[in-house]
């Protein structure tokens, strides 16, 4: 995608990358989780086919996070989620002004 810097881009870029090289990371989990919304929204994503057959996306970060860091594993994937939806927002917004700063140059 070729988008200004957005909120949470980091953690989309890291994920996506992580995706192409077949790990499974945090980030790579949480694009999985954004993967139906980013992908309307043009977004490439290719999830790990083995991931698919582990559960839900939703489940193995929650799990992953709650190995790493115990008790604090609900906050942490809660501040995650608000990164991804914050990130899925503003790519929204910038992919609608794009189209309609396309079809008004256009007419």
């Amino acid at each position: 995608m070729d988008e200004p810097e957005l909120p949470g881009a980091d953690l989309v870029r890291a994920g996506l990358a992580d995706l192409e090289r077949g790990v499974e990371s945090v980030e790579a989990l949480l694009v999985e989780i954004g993967a139906p919304r980013l992908r309307r929204l043009g977004a490439k994503i290719v999830c790990l086919t083995s991931s698919l057959e582990r559960g839900s996306p939703e489940h193995r970060l929650y799990a992953r996070l709650e190995s790493a860091l115990g008790a604090g594993a609900y906050s942490q994937y809660n501040a995650l989620l608000r990164r991804l939806v914050s990130y899925e927002r503003a790519l929204e917004l910038y992919v609608r002004l794009t189209r309609e700063a396309a079809t008004d140059h256009v007419q």
